[in-house]
């Protein structure tokens, strides 16, 4: 049998497009074995947001050659999409395949395998931007991890912040219909998963594109998902603050299923930087954003991205993310330096921040994130909560089995059995370790 090995790099738009080829693999008559084990096609699926994840693409791509020599190289995704006529020419892939390719997997394997004899690297990539590219229609029918399955609902994005490549590698706003994501959330269901997390680079944008999917926007599609038997809980991925009203909470607040943890973007505290940036909101009106999530619902989880050492970002300018974020006690935050990308408007801004800076930046801002999340996760002490389990956990001879209540708190139960996608309910006495927390079941 052949056999094929895939390795993600990115986001979870990223991780469901990697499941989905696996399938088209699986499909097709390949054995997957691990992305380390002697392959005859490799697929890596590449990430451009920042350098870091352009260098992580290239030496994930050498090393599956090293690794293989003569097996089929497969490069996807937004690296590929950004760079794509230099990766061809460079030669460090068989296949080329662009963002909304990917449904053409094992076409353009199957020409490459026929052409053997005169190899030549085989591109399928074009600009994205160019003219209004469809929703490209990639599905999953199981997700390896039975508990928690991403779902995606929408691709591309409209905003053009001034430090992303993002819109450029994914295009437009283009929305699933919601009839497609409704049976492929019922057959997950079928296949025992109990929480779903809808996903997308921009999912505040559902239904807003030109040919809006059977008329619905994103509030519309998370009420019809909610009514699928079988799927327990709705985790939803990152949000604009701006789709944050009283209708919106109060609407989401009043569906059992959704989950009270909410990612809402911030990436700057500092009003005069949100503006460089593109960021379309005030730091205030963010706060206002968070003030109508715990409003509606009880101690919400809020975690958000900040960027740090944007262009012309000041001492002072730092200074006021930082008290900001102390100010509004989110549940935690990912950090990331400013990485200056190529074709976007804040790589031609003055006031390029040293690397050294940035990073004594971030390390300021990671402290005060580990300190907002030990709060909030304190607040749980006592309470009384449902947990889904997932999996196992050893710790000082005695077994557990760990998972997540619905604001994504990681709590531990004693048990000898396998409590692998079952629910367990009672009191959360105290930490066990740093970041999980101890649940006496009743």
């Amino acid at each position: 049998m052949k056999r094929a090995a895939l390795h993600n790099l990115g986001c979870k738009v990223n991780a469901y497009e990697t499941e989905a080829m696996q399938q088209l693999l699986e499909e097709a008559g390949y054995e997957i074995v691990d992305f380390h084990e002697k392959a005859d096609v490799y697929v890596i699926n590449t990430c451009s947001v920042t350098n870091i994840a352009d260098r992580k693409s290239r030496q994930m791509l050498h090393r599956a050659r090293r690794q293989n020599p003569g097996a089929l190289l497969v490069a996807a995704g937004c690296y590929v999409q950004a760079k794509g006529p230099e990766i061809s020419k460079e030669g460090i892939a068989d296949i080329i395949l662009g963002n909304n390719k990917k449904q053409h997997l094992i076409s353009m394997i199957e020409q490459f395998q026929r052409q053997k004899n005169s190899p030549k690297v085989l591109t399928d990539w074009e600009d994205i931007n160019d003219g209004v590219a469809e929703y490209e229609p990639l599905t999953v029918t199981r997700q390896a991890g039975h508990t928690r399955a991403f779902l995606k609902i929408q691709d591309g994005c409209n905003q053009f912040c001034s430090y992303c490549i993002i819109p450029y590698a994914r295009g437009r706003v283009r929305s699933r219909n919601a009839d497609e994501i409704i049976t492929e959330a019922g057959r997950l269901a079928d296949s025992g998963c109990r929480e779903i997390v809808l996903t997308g680079i921009h999912i505040s944008s559902y239904g807003t594109d030109a040919a809006k999917p059977s008329g619905q926007g994103l509030l519309e599609l998370l009420q019809a998902v909610s009514r699928i038997e079988g799927i327990a809980r709705i985790r939803l991925g990152s949000l604009e603050p701006g789709i944050v009203t009283e209708e919106f909470a109060a609407a989401l607040a009043g569906m059992e299923k959704i989950c009270p943890h909410f990612h809402l973007s911030l990436q700057s505290g500092c009003d005069s930087v949100l503006k460089r940036m593109n960021r379309r909101y005030t730091s205030a009106e963010y706060a206002a954003r968070c003030d109508i999530l715990r409003r509606h619902f009880s101690n919400p989880a809020i975690t958000t991205d900040v960027i740090t050492g944007f262009p012309g970002e000041t001492e002072e300018e730092f200074r006021q993310t930082m008290q900001f974020l102390d100010n509004i006690q989110l549940y935690g935050m990912h950090v990331f330096p400013y990485s200056k990308r190529a074709g976007t408007k804040a790589a031609d801004m003055d006031g390029q921040v040293p690397e050294a800076v940035k990073a004594a930046r971030g390390a300021q801002l990671r402290k005060l994130g580990e300190q907002m999340s030990e709060r909030y996760r304190e607040t749980f002490a006592g309470q009384v909560k449902s947990v889904l389990l997932e999996e196992p956990f050893l710790y000082e001879g005695i077994q557990y089995f760990t998972g997540y209540t619905k604001e994504y708190v990681k709590i531990a139960v004693k048990s000898e059995k396998d409590r692998t996608n079952s629910f367990a309910t009672g009191k959360i006495t105290g930490q066990l370790t740093r970041d999980v927390y101890l649940m006496v079941e009743f």
